[in-house]
């Protein structure tokens, strides 16, 4: 069993899929014409923010997000350590310098302590990451904190596609909010796409001139740090016929992690909570201290699996001694433990059951 079968994602929209391809050659228009505008303006209004611009993936959708907030070279950027090191990754492109945060142990989000903590140590950006499709649970307390210290903030919403607190979407709280549409997202393209929302007109516009060469006219260069990152047509195109199916999958995904979270009886493996509107259930990552042998023993079960994320940020190969002084407690017991099981919305009854079935089948 894989840990996410696209195959049977892109048969059940194989119908959608031909239309939006056959919509885009008809027009002739391949790059940054009307679909791109539609999909834009489509995902503003299921957000319910005034701007969505899209780029050409998610990690390029952080970078110049912060540039269009006046990161710049030099300046310190909190993120947490344990997504991936995509953020991580967008900020050394600018020039800016890591600094991290541990997260909760038991949600693997970060907190307002350990925002706070950055912003007095004198950070001059905020990013936080919606980790596994669940959303921060004190993400309006970090909005109101980052507002009042006068701090931008910009949340990294790549694996919480319509995830909700209090009724509002993540990536409305913030700054910002970055996407990606990478095709395992919860609401993902055909390919690579990303997408910066904001209510703020400032750097929505910065951001316009920010993904295309740094242009105020065509041809005409004002802003430095530009890049050529734009949406292709093709994968507008599918993320239009894909954004009405979203909530539906996300419902889907929800379900599965909850027969999980009910069915699974191992004392010593630790699951997700059930959520609600704020768990859209991108990844169901578990926790054990005998990860490794519970990763065996599904290879022989043919159940496959992954761990989302093996090595911490500042421990990367990349950073050498760099960061050796630093440790985050919770950050580095969880890379440990950590294990994601298969979960995604095309998965049958009798598949999930078998996961169900191996899990609770693994003896020590």
């Amino acid at each position: 069993m894989q840990i996410n079968n696209l195959a049977a994602k892109l048969a059940v929209h194989q119908a959608q899929i031909a239309a939006a391809i056959d919509r885009v050659i008809a027009s002739g228009w391949l790059v940054l014409g009307p679909e791109v505008k539609r999909f834009e303006a489509l995902f503003a209004a299921y957000l319910g923010v005034n701007h969505c611009l899209t780029v050409a993936n998610g990690t390029e959708a952080i970078e110049l997000a912060l540039k269009a907030m006046s990161v710049g070279q030099g300046d310190r950027v909190a993120t947490v350590a344990n997504a991936g090191m995509y953020t991580t990754t967008a900020i050394l492109a600018i020039g800016a310098e890591p600094f991290f945060l541990d997260v909760d142990f038991e949600t693997r989000c970060v907190t307002l302590a350990e925002v706070a903590r950055a912003i007095e140590a004198g950070v001059q950006a905020v990013v936080v990451t919606h980790l596994y499709g669940l959303a921060i649970p004190e993400i309006s307390q970090i909005t109101r904190y980052c507002a009042q210290k006068g701090v931008p903030l910009l949340e990294d919403c790549a694996q919480a596609h319509g995830a909700q607190i209090d009724g509002k979407y993540v990536g409305t709280f913030g700054d910002a909010g970055s996407f990606s549409f990478y095709p395992t997202k919860n609401l993902g393209a055909l390919g690579d796409g990303g997408a910066v929302v904001t209510n703020n007109s400032a750097i929505a516009e910065k951001l316009t001139r920010l993904r295309q060469y740094g242009w105020s006219a065509k041809y005409r260069v004002e802003v430095a740090g530009a890049r050529n990152s734009r949406l292709d047509e093709m994968q507008a195109a599918i993320l239009v016929e894909f954004l009405p199916h979203l909530d539906k999958a996300n419902a889907r995904r929800r379900e599965i992690a909850a027969c999980y979270t009910a069915q699974i009886r191992r004392p010593d493996l630790f699951l997700p909570e059930e959520g609600g509107a704020e768990y859209v259930a991108h990844l169901y990552v578990v926790r054990s201290s005998r990860r490794d042998a519970l990763r065996e023993h599904l290879r022989t079960m043919d159940i496959a699996y992954e761990v989302h994320y093996p090595i911490p940020d500042y421990r990367q190969p990349l950073f050498g001694k760099r960061f050796a002084s630093l440790t985050l407690e919770n950050t580095e017991r969880l890379v440990g433990e950590i294990l994601t099981l298969p979960c995604y919305p095309e998965m049958t009854h009798a598949e999930v059951n078998e996961v169900i079935a191996a899990v609770n089948g693994w003896r020590i």
